[in-house]
Parts: structure tokens; C-alpha cells; sequence
């Protein structure tokens, strides 16, 4: 589950010291959840949908990041643009639905028919006569950033931000290249809202101390998850199985199991590029603050995406991703992977809730990392670091 680490020269992982957490009212407070989806989640790209859902030409759909609503638009070539869903005229929302087809060439104002191209240009205007000096060509729709990468759609909310979405992903994991991302159809959708802050889901994925008491069924498949650890040099005492490559302490998956299932097995067709290390790993994860990771299995690929509704409620979105023909045929045991993946979704969401219960307590301004948390450390200064970076910005 390792998210942000990077393996330096020492090779034992874990923290040196007691790291003191976040602040426990930056899980609640509103000002605080303002000030993040300000910074934070208006300067990163942010993973919305698969680009399958925008098929075609003129084909639409809305997205929300905090209060800002975009709309996604394939213009009449099938490029994929991204525009605020506000009209230029005075301000109203110009698709009222969630998705769907332009019924012409033109988006047009539900209020005034204000008329835009695909491409964001102001087309018509139905006054009588236009003020002096009005130009169409000044009054576009506002553009925001958006680039599909290998099947995936982010957003940006700056118009021309530093980095493409491809780059941003954490250099410490995974490439997923021997996965045909593309090509994958979506077998299973999962959407829940979770009472709990979107930092609090970061810091449960990037540690494995909660996994023997909240996963016992993936703390099985995965045996060095139910030692509480992720990977072989989160031991302080890894030297002593160094040589020793069972997966309780070289990672991977239990013996005889070769899949994330309900029994360990591969319930499609494999895919057949991976190399045998992927093969043997069981699950490789890349991961893209703040808004989503993609873990490729031997036979299917899980995305999951978050949307912060409010500083205690947030939106989790999970896919299976599958091979399309044989997902269309009905050869692919959809069910028995997808109970797994929810059975540990759920089992994160429930603990997670119960971890944002605690921190309203008056006494707790702050809790304590242990050694094996170090990614979770690492996940905290990336959001210290952000926070800081917007306020130079504003200097």
C-alpha cells in the first residue's frame, strides 16, 4: 500500500522518531477544509471519470470539485476540453444535467441562449443589438485544464498548470506500462459517501498497523499485511529474513493464491504482458495525490477516487476494470473479485469513520506517528508542503 516513500541507501523504512500528526481540527474545521480545497484540490489534477463515459463527439458531463462545477465536453473532433459550467452572460449553469448528447452543434444558456461552440468560442448572442466595442472573442466560456491519461480523466482547475497529469504521479510507485489501462472496460462501479475527512483515507491506506485487526481476510491473503507491515523493510529486524522469500516477509501473496479474490483465484483471463515479478507481487499500486491510486492485479485492474463533499463527509468512487470482450461475453466471475474489493473498502470506511469520531476531542490537539507509519509522515508533509507553497504563492 506503500504511497510516498522512496527507498533511500539505509534500508530500513521506518521513522527514527515520534513525528507528531496534523493538527486533529484540520480534519474538521471548516476554514481549514476551505483553505485545502482552495489549494490543494484547485492547483493538482484531479482523476473525475474514465474516458469512456465521454464517447463521442458532444458528449458531456458534469463534474464538481468543492464548489466548482466543470463541464466536460468532446468538441466536434472528439477532443476532450473542460470549461466551468457558467455562462458568460450572467453567470447561470449552462448543462443542468449530469451528462449526456448536445442536441446540436452548440452549447446553448438554458436563460438567455447564449450559444457557445464545442471548443468554448461565444457564437450567438440573442440581444437586440450588441454594446459598442462588445466582442464575441472576449467572452469565451472559462477554460479549465483537462488531459486523459491511458483511460483516465483529470482535471485541473488552473488553466495552465506547470505539470501534466502523467507527471504528477508519485515517482515512488508503479508504472502499471504492462497494463493495457486503455482498453479496460468498467465491470463494477462503487459509489458511497464516507463521514470522514479525505486526509484521514490517505493515512489508513499508507499504513498496515490497522491491518490485522480490521483486515483478517486480506491480512490473509496478503500474509505480511497481518504482521502489520507493508513491505520487508519496515522491519527494524528485516536482516534476520533477509534470505528468507515467504511472503510474510518478502510481500506478495499467500501460496497457492495468484489474485485479490474471495478465494485467491483468477476469475478471467490474465493478463499477458505482466512481467513475472508483477506476477508474483499481487498487486502494484500508482498512486496520484490527492485524488486517486490504481492497483493492477493479474486479472483486473481496481481504481479508486475521492471527492471531498465537506471538512467530515467525502465521496468514494471504486471501479473494476476488466478485459472488454470477455467482461461483454460473461466469461469473467465479476462477483467473486468484486466482493473482496468491497469487503476491505468497507472495513476502511468503517474504521475511518470511527477514527474521525475520535479526533473531536477537546484534550487531542495532535496525535503521534510510530516507525511503521513512515509513509503516513510523508503524506502529512506533502500536505504541510502544499499549504506552505500556497501561501508563498499569495505573498
Amino acid at each position: 500500500m506503500t504511497l510516498i516513500h522512496k527507498q533511500t541507501a539505509d534500508p530500513y523504512n521506518g521513522l527514527r522518531s515520534a513525528e507528531p500528526t496534523l493538527p486533529s481540527k484540520d480534519y474538521y474545521d471548516p476554514e481549514r477544509f476551505r483553505a485545502e480545497m482552495d489549494t490543494i484540490w484547485a492547483r493538482n489534477w484531479i482523476n473525475v471519470c474514465r474516458s469512456s463515459e465521454l464517447p463521442g463527439p458532444r458528449t458531456f458531463r458534469t463534474v464538481r470539485i468543492g464548489t466548482q462545477e466543470i463541464v466536460l465536453l468532446r468538441d466536434e473532433t472528439g477532443v476532450l476540453r473542460g470549461f466551468h459550467n457558467t455562462c458568460r452572460h450572467r453567470g447561470s449553469a449552462l448543462c443542468t444535467g449530469t451528462e449526456g448528447k448536445l442536441k446540436g452543434r452548440l452549447l446553448v444558456c438554458p436563460y438567455h441562449s447564449w450559444s457557445y461552440a464545442t471548443d468554448g468560442r461565444l457564437i450567438g448572442v440573442p440581444s437586440k443589438s450588441l454594446p459598442p466595442g462588445f466582442d464575441k472573442a472576449d467572452h469565451g466560456l472559462y477554460r479549465v485544464a483537462v488531459e486523459e491519461w491511458r483511460g483516465f480523466v483529470f482535471v485541473n482547475l488552473d488553466e495552465r498548470p506547470a505539470q501534466s497529469a502523467a507527471e504528477t504521479f508519485d515517482a515512488g510507485t508503479v508504472s502499471l506500462a504492462n497494463w493495457p489501462l486503455e482498453d479496460l472496460a468498467v465491470g463494477h462501479r462503487y459509489v458511497k459517501r464516507m463521514q470522514w475527512n479525505w486526509k484521514i483515507f490517505w493515512e489508513n491506506f499508507n499504513e498496515c498497523l490497522h491491518c490485522p485487526n480490521v483486515h483478517p481476510e486480506l491480512s490473509n491473503l496478503v500474509p505480511i499485511y497481518g504482521r502489520g507491515l507493508m513491505a520487508r523493510h519496515d522491519d527494524p529486524h528485516w536482516e534476520k529474513h533477509a534470505d528468507d522469500h515467504s511472503p510474510e516477509y518478502s510481500g506478495g501473496l499467500r501460496q497457492g493464491a495468484e489474485t485479490w479474490s474471495i478465494d485467491g483465484k483468477t476469475h478471467g483471463p490474465v493478463f499477458p504482458s505482466l512481467s513475472e515479478a508483477e506476477r508474483e507481487a499481487g498487486q502494484s499500486y500508482a498512486t496520484h495525490l490527492p485524488s486517486m491510486f490504481v492497483v493492477g492485479h493479474v486479472d483486473y485492474v481496481r481504481s479508486v477516487r475521492l471527492m471531498p463533499v465537506g471538512p467530515e463527509e467525502t465521496e468514494l468512487t471504486a471501479e473494476w476494470l476488466f478485459p472488454a470482450e470477455p467482461l461483454a461475453a460473461g466469461n469473467i466471475d465479476v462477483d467473486s473479485i468484486v466482493a473482496f474489493g468491497r469487503l476491505v473498502l468497507d472495513q476502511d470506511a468503517a474504521i475511518c469513520e470511527i477514527n474521525q469520531r475520535g479526533l473531536r476531542s477537546r484534550r487531542h490537539r495532535e496525535g503521534v506517528l510510530m516507525p511503521e507509519e513512515y509513509d503516513v509522515h510523508h503524506f502529512q508533509q506533502w500536505v504541510r508542503g502544499e499549504m506552505r507553497a500556497a501561501d508563498i504563492s499569495k505573498a
